[in-house]
């Protein structure tokens, strides 16, 4: 099914241009609550429920429940790659399905019911296949999620779309709470047009060697030597080349590990990551969106009152912006994230 040229969605602005679009379809279960899940996170711009991969043409809902058609009610989401990524959303997907149950989830059961996730883009399977590998992972039970390539979609019957809006007390056998993460900063987004990478020139003349080095090669501070290993002052953590906005004060915490420790991003599409088979060992590096600035990586070793993860970031890729300096330098937005915080220890 081909992306439209437009799109309206009076959450973000009236009228986008989404030449630059991504798609991916799910199926999840009932469509109903997967296509109200997903369209809550920040940068999916639409969602439609239908039928997929099935073997017949334009099926009909009574069709797909008491026929042989094979298709799998789906969600089709479109989403903008630079607000949120492919592997967010899958991992959301996830969250909200039973991985191991084959044609069934909650309370339905049939074929139609069953889990998948289906792409049209070849360059998708990598990092799909990577997040089931990772969610193999959890399960001693093999996982019985498809993965393939989308073979057909059509879209359900119109009072099938937004379901859960026009019928608030309806069924749904979804967990949103999933979508904490994203709520607990409300509507916060970083648009990444607010900014750009200069020049391999201007970066090699504007930052030290130690931090070229780090940014644009990929190098490592020596442990302990990093200016925010130990700084707990509340502000803003930015990308040292473009400004964009990257972590919170009140995400950091000391690791005991020689460089600055975050939980989480201060949303989760502002950092990019990547299989880092480097140095002999499989790490997972993280990289900021619009500068591509080599920041760190990130383990699952963090403490698990906050979330259990370990942004291990090096200092020479960030700089930060005092709590008092933000609305000045254009950050003024944020402030409202630590306005009502107390300064760590």
């Amino acid at each position: 099914m081909p992306i439209p040229t437009t799109i309206e969605n009076q959450n973000w602005r009236e009228e986008t241009d989404v030449k630059n679009l991504r798609e991916i379809y799910y199926a999840g279960g009932c469509f109903w609550g997967v296509e109200s899940y997903f369209s809550q996170i920040p940068g999916v711009y639409d969602v439609t429920a239908g039928y997929a991969n099935g073997t017949t043409e334009n099926p009909t809902y009574e069709e797909v429940c008491r026929h042989n058609t094979g298709h799998a009610e789906t969600v089709h989401v479109i989403y903008d790659p630079d607000l949120v990524s492919l592997q967010t959303l899958t991992e959301h997907f996830f969250k909200i399905i039973d991985p191991l149950t084959l044609n069934r989830q909650g309370n339905d059961v049939g074929i139609q019911y069953r889990t998948g996730i289906y792409y049209t883009d070849e360059g998708d399977v990598e990092t799909l296949q990577s997040i089931m590998n990772a969610e193999q992972k959890k399960y001693d039970s093999p996982i019985v999620v498809e993965l393939l390539p989308l073979t057909c979609y059509y879209p359900a019957e119109e009072y099938h779309q937004d379901y859960l809006v026009k019928n608030p007390n309806g069924y749904c056998h979804i967990d949103f709470s999933g979508l904490a993460e994203f709520k607990e900063n409300s509507s916060v987004m970083i648009d990444p047009r607010a900014y750009s990478k200069p020049s391999d020139e201007e970066i090699r003349r504007r930052l030290t060697e130690q931090q070229y080095n780090i940014t644009q090669r990929g190098d490592t501070e020596r442990a302990f030597t990093g200016e925010y290993d130990h700084l707990f002052e509340k502000g803003l953590y930015v990308d040292l080349v473009t400004g964009e906005p990257l972590f919170l004060s009140t995400d950091k915490y000391d690791s005991g590990c020689g460089w600055p420790s975050f939980s989480q991003p201060i949303a989760p599409a502002v950092i990019v990551e990547y299989n880092d088979t480097s140095h002999g060992m499989v790490r997972t590096e993280v990289r900021s969106r619009v500068g591509d600035t080599h920041l760190g990586h990130v383990f699952h070793d963090g403490p698990a009152r906050l979330g259990g993860l370990r942004y291990c970031i090096n200092s020479a890729s960030l700089r930060f912006v005092p709590f008092e300096d933000m609305e000045a330098e254009g950050y003024g937005y944020l402030k409202r994230l630590l306005e009502d915080t107390i300064d760590p220890d």
